[in-house]
């Protein structure tokens, strides 16, 4: 059984992750809302559920890792970081400025909280690896999570990584698929399917989830059987709705990249607020 309090408290928090990206994006006048409002219940139950970590002290040696591979989706990651702590909240209204500590994709060396640089789509899995590697030589008990887009998904790299990490075992490393089916500039059926993804993943020696990437239950229950599986990584499908919350945003690549007006910012945050 799950405790009702909590799911609704991640709940509250993954709208205030969808309403706070809404204002930054619109604010800078660039970003990528349709990725950011997908991925942000998984964000909600790694910084407020699952992940081990010290805002006092971000780099801590024995802190969870996230690399957000997907890094055009920032602005829930740093609302989330800046919900917990590691930075004002007042910065928030600064993404994507020059002189910003929130950059358009994340960077490690100018924000508090960010474990690795990311923007350049194929290549976090592989960095995520090597984290993972790192602490099994060093005999950490850290966990690694990394969030790949669907679309990064068309990149050989991902499944270079994707090939040699069971052979490492790395019972310590978790990927998170935001699998909303589309991507830049159409739906992935209608470019390079990834079908039958399940399978895929399989064939490699992978421990294989598949949940609804937006019910707080389901999110959290896959990450404890990540936890419980030993010897291999694991890999949990979440099955997303791109702009989720904002059914005029919702399914449509048009908002992959697309800073909303000031009028439909309101009539997103409206939207956000019945939902």
């Amino acid at each position: 059984m799950h405790d009702e309090s909590k799911i609704r408290e991640l709940s509250r928090i993954a709208k205030e992750l969808r309403k706070q990206s809404l204002r930054m994006i619109t604010n800078s006048g660039a970003g990528h809302p349709g990725g950011s409002l997908s991925v942000a219940d998984i964000l909600a139950v790694l910084y407020f559920h699952e992940m081990k970590i010290d805002p006092k002290n971000p780099n801590w040696g024995e802190r969870d890792r996230l690399v957000l591979s997907k890094g055009h989706a920032s602005p829930p990651l740093y609302v989330a970081l800046a919900m917990r702590g590691f930075f004002g909240e007042e910065h928030l209204m600064t993404f994507d400025f020059v002189d910003s500590i929130l950059q358009g994709h994340p960077d490690m060396k100018k924000t508090p909280g960010i474990d690795m640089s990311s923007g350049s789509l194929g290549q976090g899995l592989s960095c995520a690896q090597g984290i993972a590697l790192g602490g099994k030589l060093l005999g950490k008990p850290f966990r690694v999570y990394v969030i790949l887009g669907d679309g990064e998904c068309q990149e050989g790299q991902v499944w270079e990584a994707a090939m040699s990490a069971p052979v490492f075992k790395l019972d310590n490393l978790t990927a998170i698929i935001d699998y909303n089916q589309v991507q830049l500039a159409s739906r992935l059926e209608d470019s390079i399917p990834l079908e039958p993804i399940v399978d895929k993943w399989k064939s490699f020696g992978w421990n294989v989830m598949t949940i609804d990437g937006h019910k707080m239950e389901e999110i959290i229950d896959s990450m404890e059987e990540a936890k419980a599986c030993k010897s291999k990584p694991s890999v949990i499908i979440a099955r997303t709705i791109k702009g989720k919350g904002v059914p005029f945003m919702e399914h449509k690549f048009e908002w992959h990249a697309r800073a909303p007006t000031a009028d439909e910012l309101q009539k997103a945050l409206s939207e956000l607020d019945r939902s």
